[in-house]
Parts: structure tokens; sequence; C-alpha cells
């Protein structure tokens, strides 16, 4: 049923970014439209971070960090700054909501064929794209090709779901899918809606998607073609997006938002608190240490946000490589963790986790256990293992990623704790994109792998498929290789209830046939920690988090008050 993600997709975007630096020396595309006037960053604007600047006289600025590259394509993106500024740029149909629902977006109204097959949208009317031209469906349609023509980004939810879309008339778009989809509405918060005829305007004849040459993906790399609440005004693929706010957005937008929002391409702690303590950044990224959120909470005015994000960190184990290949060597290292320390010292302010689904996700299963620390428990699974008095023959592999430098901590606690029961545990620190390269056979994936992962949409069906179903072995979402055919089959089967009720059942049955599979050990569910401006920023969201990748970011429903900077403290 469906296809699996690429891992090259990766690199291949690491490679084109750094081609891409070098290309921005030169001209922009012929027709800048709606996009950036410039592929270089701060051309005569204001409010930079680290600039000096506090917040200029006359304008609302929103500053952001977050780890780095940034795809602002929509058929590209799909990491957590890619998804923040995708989310601001451009327009869906629906919009997810806290409880794991949708509302109507860019679409006012739908209707669902009996045979829950077809979903017919009705546009509203008078929907601007940033250049001024009105969204049709004609727009819908040629968003959604496209994506599937380029094949990355969200592309994967909608492979083998979706047949084709059909446009109705001038406001009204079909989408025909394969077989019912339960969750359909849900993946359509990722489908982003391009200005077709500006795409068209501004494609390169030379390209691999034949009379669409190079689909418009050179000009999207650094301009945009939507009609969200906020426009490109400048970008710097190595370093900094800056976005303008859209006087004629079609939707709600908050009294104080933001005039201009900017999204830096930096996690460094010195940077980041050098910004935040001189009121030059607004809310930090979500990769900094429990140490370095201690010190900027210390800072007067400075609060930290937390909110569950609907992922898990998960300690991947390779299932068919000895000696994890044996359920007892797995469950005697998941009782190799000390979880309490875990969530309590080395990730602070994470939730253990109960079970392989966020409890954030609708659809988690809340009657499976929490994993537990025992020594002894241990011991006496490896006691039934088929290997057992030989693990001298089988020293264990665990790749930490080197971007996150806690996750060395977790693996020493690992390794010091097989010590006591017998196995040997090898650490080998290992950048990101080797791993996700390593993933993509089964001979090289590592025995084990510690690895964030994030849902696409708000139920439990997004993070079992991307986590357990078979089209996933061999990236870096699914490092397990269960390629389970009974697993594969229970988990298409929820996707394609529709009833809510049943899908949602049919979803706790999943989780107890993971754990009784047991693959992973879902180490704690995930809290995304932001310092924030709390003296002059309020950030509604955080009081109903929408468990959606970058959704907590959508800036016009942030106020900034520069007003009340002076009495921030010092």
């Amino acid at each position: 049923m469906f296809a699996r993600r690429s891992n090259r997709h990766w690199l291949v975007l690491v490679l084109a970014l750094t081609l891409l630096v070098v290309a921005a020396c030169g001209g922009a595309p012929s027709n800048q439209g709606s996009g950036g006037q410039d592929q270089q960053a701060g051309t005569g604007s204001s409010g930079q971070a680290g600039d000096g600047t506090s917040q200029p006289a006359g304008r609302r600025v929103l500053r952001m960090t977050h780890s780095w590259p940034n795809q602002i394509d929509p058929a590209r993106g799909s990491d957590m700054a890619s998804s923040v500024s995708l989310i601001n740029l451009y327009s869906s149909l629906v919009y997810p909501t806290p409880e794991g629902n949708v509302e109507p977006y860019a679409a006012e109204s739908w209707t669902v064929s009996d045979d829950n097959l077809t979903y017919t949208f009705q546009l509203r009317q008078g929907i601007k794209f940033h250049d001024g031209r009105e969204m049709t469906a004609e727009d819908v349609k040629f968003s959604f090709d496209r994506l599937m023509a380029i094949g990355e980004g969200f592309a994967y939810l909608f492979r083998g779901v979706v047949r084709e879309v059909t446009v109705d008339d001038t406001y009204t778009v079909s989408f025909h899918l394969e077989q019912p989809f339960g969750p359909f509405l849900n993946i359509l918060t990722r489908l982003y809606i391009v200005n077709s005829e500006l795409v068209k305007e501004n494609i390169k004849p030379d390209g691999p998607y034949g009379e669409m040459g190079d689909y418009g993906t050179e000009f999207l790399n650094v301009n945009d073609a939507g009609s969200g609440a906020y426009m490109v005004r400048s970008f710097d693929i190595s370093s900094e997006l800056v976005m303008e706010r859209f006087p004629d957005f079609f939707g709600e937008v908050a009294p104080n938002a933001p005039d201009e929002v900017r999204i830096i391409g930096t996690t460094e702690a010195a940077t980041v608190r050098t910004w935040m303590s001189n009121r030059e950044l607004e809310i930090s990224d979500t990769w900094q240490t429990a140490e370095a959120l201690a010190s900027l909470d210390n800072i007067p005015g400075i609060d930290i946000a937390s909110y569950l994000d609907g992922g898990q960190l998960y300690l991947m184990m390779h299932t068919q490589k000895p000696p994890l290949d044996d359920i007892h060597v797995r469950r005697a290292i998941a009782y190799l963790i000390d979880y309490d320390a875990l969530v309590q010292q080395i990730f602070p302010g994470t939730e253990k986790a109960r079970g392989p689904v966020s409890r954030s996700l609708v659809g988690w299963n809340p009657s499976l256990p929490e994993l537990e620390f025992s020594l002894d428990k241990a011991r006496e699974e490896l006691a039934q293992s088929r290997y057992a008095g030989q693990w001298d023959q089988y020293p264990i592999e665990y790749a930490w990623t080197a971007e996150v430098p806690a996750l060395e901590k977790v693996a020493l606690m690992l390794q010091a704790n097989a010590q006591q029961v017998g196995l040997t545990i090898d650490i080998v620190q290992t950048p990101w994109l080797q791993l996700i390269e390593r993933a993509g056979s089964k001979e090289s994936t590592p025995h084990l792998a510690s690895i964030f992962v994030t849902p696409s949409y708000g139920e439990a069906g997004s993070q079992l498929r991307a986590r357990f179903h078979s089209s996933t072995a061999g990236t870096w979402e699914q490092l397990e290789w269960l390629e389970n055919a009974e697993l594969d089959a229970m988990i298409e089967d929820a996707l394609a209830t529709v009833d809510f009720v049943e899908r949602m059942a049919k979803y706790a049955e999943v989780q107890a046939r993971v754990v009784e599979l047991f693959p992973t050990a879902a180490l704690y569910d995930n809290v995304n920690r932001h310092a924030y401006q709390a003296c002059y920023v309020e950030w509604p969201q955080l009081q109903a988090p929408i468990p959606v990748l970058g959704y907590m970011q959508d800036a016009r429903f942030i106020e900034v008050f520069p007003e009340r900077v002076a009495s921030c403290g010092n």
C-alpha cells in the first residue's frame, strides 16, 4: 500500500543547498512575484538578531532560531525549520486543531462520497496569493501534482493514498483515493497550495520533470508562491529567512501579530544567550541543552515554554542483526535504561513514555505499561536467550547522533549498565547524514541508535505507519528493520478505517502488538522547550498545543508588544 520514503533526499538536499549558496551570488530569478527580492538576507531591513536592535521603532519583529538547513519549497521541506516556514508562507485546505481534528482553512467546506473514496472541497472565494492573484481549484491540483512529481517533502503521506485530483469548477476540487483512508483530512494539513501561474512563469526548461522542466524548484528554493499570512522578503539560504506580513491575508491574525518574522539558522548556545539577553531574539530553538535553558530562565523577563510535540525519543534495535534478532536481548537492553535519570537529569521536563506512541496523540493506548530499569530482570532475559554464554562473540554497536550531545549521555548510561550484566556495547559518535546513509542497508545499520521521530499529523496512525510499517524499513525513521507482514496488515487496516472510534481501537491494538514484538524502546515523550521573551511576547498556542510539527510557531497568532521591552529588566 505504501511506498518507501527515501533517505537519499536528505543528502541530496544538503548538496543542493551548498550549490545554491554559490548560485546566490548571481542574479535572482527573472520574475520575483511574491517572493524574496534578494537571495541574501539583511538588505536594508531592521530588527536583525545580533544587530543591537531590540524592537525597531514602529515595528513588531519576531525572531526565532532553528536548526538548519531550511527548505521553503512546499514540495521539498518537511523538517522543523521548513515546516514553520511553510506554515507561515502558505495555506492548506484545512488546519489542525489541538484535539487532533481539522477545521476549514482555504477550504470553507467539503463533502465525502458514500464509498469514502472522493473528497470534494469548496474553496473560499477571494483568497489572494502574495502577488494579488486569486486562488482557484487549478492551484490546488497543480500543487498536488507538483508535490507528487517531485516526490520529496511530505509527498510520502499521499503516495498510495490519492489516485488523482480533479478540478470540478473554479472553486471546487476533488480528491479521488485509491481506497478509504481514515485520517485523509489530517494529511491535507501538509498540502501547501502554490500559485500555479507564478510557478509556471519561473520554470527552467532544463529539468527532470519533462514539459515542466525543473517545476519551479530553483525559483521556490529562495522565493514563495503562497497565500499565507507572511511572504518572503529575503532569504539567505545559509543562515536566515526574513518574512513580511501579507496585508491581504484571508484568515485570522492577532491584533499585535508581528510585522516581520525572522527564522535564523543557529542553535549555538552562547549566541542564543547573548541575543536573548539583549532582547534581540524572541524565541529560541528547541535544541538548547538543559543547562543552557536553565541559564536563560535566570534572565529577567524570559520564561521556558514547554509542550508535548507528539514525538518520542526511541532506542531503535536492529531486529535482524545478531544478537538483537533475539527478543530476549532486546527486552534486556530496555531494562538497562534508567528512565527516571533520563527524564530528570539528561532530558529534564520530558515525560516517560508509555508505549510506542506519544500520549499527546489522538489514538494513544493508555493501557500500556511504562518501561522500567532493572538489572535483575535484564539478567533473567539474557539467561533465556539463545546467545547466552556467548556474549563476548557479539559486541553491540550503539550509534549516537553527533549533533545532539545529550544522546552521548544515554549511550554511556546504557554501556555502563550493560557491563554489569555481561554485554559489551561499543559507542560510536555518528554524524546525522552518515547515520541516514547507514540506515539504507541491513548490513550497515548499527545494532542500536537513539533517534527522535515526530508525527506528520496529529493521530497515532502517523507515528505507527512511519515507525513500524515495512515501507519505512531502511530509512532513518525505522532502523529496526521490523518487516513484519502481520503488523503491516494491521496498520493498513487501521488507516483504512473511516469510523473514528473503530480506527482509534485499531490503533490501540497495533500499539499493543508492537510492544509484544518489542523492536524498540520508547524512552520518553518529547517535550519541546523554548526560551522566550515572556515579558513582551504572548504565545497563545502554549495554552492549547497542536501536536503537529511546526504549527506551534504560526506567527499570526503570536503577539509582540515592543512597548513592554523597557520593563523587562536587565
